[in-house]
């Protein structure tokens, strides 16, 4: 029985906007999206003489662990054990990393070549976004270019450095949870056509304005088109989640940044959490204070981005995860 130890951290991710989230072109949905230093789903795998897997969402990483051994052959049993975990249903990915955490911790200790985009397509993950996949290869900002025939996640099309001095305001409401699984699937079915024009105002805010304004480290560029997106596609949403925002107290709060001069206010995928940016740490606290009781009940949080992708270690030496 080896002793080897495999260690994984996978970063959540904030999706910052779809591209087409009715699917009306060639491609379906195409999103942009960011990895976040905190929170992560970290754990551990060795393996055991029996099946052993414990710590929160301990039932979705077991049905995981038992897909992947069955496609890659692999007949021993394994302890996985989950530290931390993604809060589930926030709108933070905590379904596909968590997915992808297992399979790339099985493959590591195995010894086999990781397939991300593989991984994900067998384990349901990938459907509308490759995002999650990709902040598993590197972080920063990235777009991916929509879905098109094939089972395989979206292709990543473009990848920017989250920069260095910025912070990520996020809004979490721990007494709700956004739209999963087959509420997720029933809602999009309830959805209107995305109009075409804003398609495409979409698409060039992304290409002209957000991206852009990344690379030359412009907050108020940045946030300008993120809110825009973040404003169109929730006005879509609005009839299946209640509103721009799914939660109220957390459209409260969000408010109440954008007022206190906060930049690219939005909500994660389904939510329920929002989000905001500023330029400094120290910024971030001033916002997070002038908001005040519009926080009441909520989990507010000053984040860094993340500019690699999850942390792969076996017996202390780094394999992976300097993306």
């Amino acid at each position: 029985m080896t002793d080897d130890v495999v260690n994984v951290s996978a970063p959540a991710r904030l999706h910052l906007g779809f591209l087409d989230p009715g699917g009306q072109s060639a491609r379906r949905f195409g999103g942009i999206g960011m990895a976040l230093e905190e929170p992560a789903t970290r754990l551990s795998i060795r393996r055991a003489r029996q099946d052993h897997v414990d710590g929160p969402e301990a039932g979705r990483a077991a049905a995981y662990l038992v897909d992947m051994r069955r496609h890659l052959g692999i007949g021993v049993r394994h302890e996985l054990t989950i530290s931390d975990a993604i809060p589930a249903h926030s709108g933070l990915g905590s379904g596909t990393q968590l997915a992808l955490a297992v399979a790339t911790a099985l493959r590591a200790l195995e010894g086999l070549p990781a397939d991300l985009a593989g991984d994900a397509a067998r384990l349901g993950r990938g459907n509308r976004s490759g995002l999650g996949a990709a902040f598993v290869t590197g972080g920063g900002v990235a777009v991916d270019g929509g879905k098109g025939e094939s089972d395989m996640p979206p292709p990543l099309i473009a990848r920017l450095p989250f920069p260095h001095d910025w912070r990520v305001i996020l809004v979490l409401d721990p007494s709700d949870t956004g739209f999963h699984g087959a509420d997720e699937v029933a809602a999009f079915a309830t959805l209107a056509a995305f109009p075409e024009a804003q398609i495409a105002e979409i698409c060039r805010l992304v290409l002209m304005q957000a991206l852009p304004s990344l690379a030359e480290t412009d907050i108020a560029g940045f946030g300008a088109a993120i809110a825009t997106i973040q404003q169109m596609v929730g006005e879509h949403f609005a009839p299946a989640q209640g509103g721009v925002f799914t939660s109220p107290a957390v459209a409260r709060a969000c408010e109440a940044l954008a007022l206190a001069g906060a930049h690219g206010i939005g909500q994660s995928s389904w939510g329920p959490t929002g989000f905001a940016f500023a330029p400094s740490a120290r910024e971030a606290r001033r916002l997070v204070a002038a908001i005040g009781e519009a926080a009441a009940g909520l989990d507010i949080r000053i984040l860094a981005g993340r500019n690699h992708g999850a942390g792969v270690e076996r017996r202390g030496l780094r394999l992976t995860g300097t993306g």
